[in-house]
């Protein structure tokens, strides 16, 4: 059976579609018109083996905020729609990822309940035209919109494009392994029957 979260989201800053596939390949076909995001995204799609199509058009006249933050309420929204009722799933992933001199820790628990818990900074204000403020941002925007408990912690690093990168693929690798089925789950992995 095919999980895929189909979501379309119109404002007055952006126009956003995105089709995401759980049970892909990796195969990204992205266009969010801020090129070092767009890398961001297609790692997302490799390492967590999710088939991703998105076309992003924002303001970016204004800046990358909209587009970004928008795109973090539209993953979120198309993940708690590919995941349904979450029956038979894992539940958590976790990934202590390792990219260079970085070293990132992410967890993640699709619960129901957002949370967002960041621990990561950056010596640069952006990445090619990506700020690195909207790093968090977009995280922030992933978990409440999926209604996930994420933790994202770096535990090394020096360079900022390895330290995104490395949130970033380590989400992907955790998500992975959350939104996995078990054979051995019948139901919710729930002691309260529901998530």
């Amino acid at each position: 059976m095919s999980r895929k979260g189909i979501v379309n989201r119109k404002t007055k800053e952006t126009d956003i579609s995105m089709k995401l596939e759980l049970d892909g390949r990796g195969i990204a076909k992205v266009d969010t018109g801020i090129g070092f995001f767009d890398h961001m995204l297609e790692g997302f799609s490799k390492h967590g083996f999710f088939d991703l199509d998105l076309k992003v058009i924002g303001d970016l006249t204004v800046d990358c905020h909209h587009s970004i933050e928008d795109t973090g309420i539209v993953l979120g929204n198309a993940i708690r729609k590919a995941v349904g009722d979450k029956r038979g799933i894992r539940r958590y992933g976790s990934c202590i990822l390792p990219m260079d001199e970085t070293l990132v820790l992410c967890a993640v628990d699709l619960s129901g309940r957002p949370y967002l818990v960041f621990d990561g900074t950056f010596t640069t204000d952006r990445v090619g035209y990506m700020d690195t403020e909207m790093v968090k941002e977009f995280f922030y925007a992933v978990s409440y919109s999926a209604g996930m408990n994420l933790h994202i912690k770096v535990l090394s690093g020096e360079n900022n494009h390895h330290i995104i990168e490395g949130m970033f693929k380590a989400f992907a690798r955790a998500l992975d392994e959350a939104t996995g089925i078990d054979e051995r789950i019948t139901g919710i992995l729930s002691t309260k029957g529901s998530l």
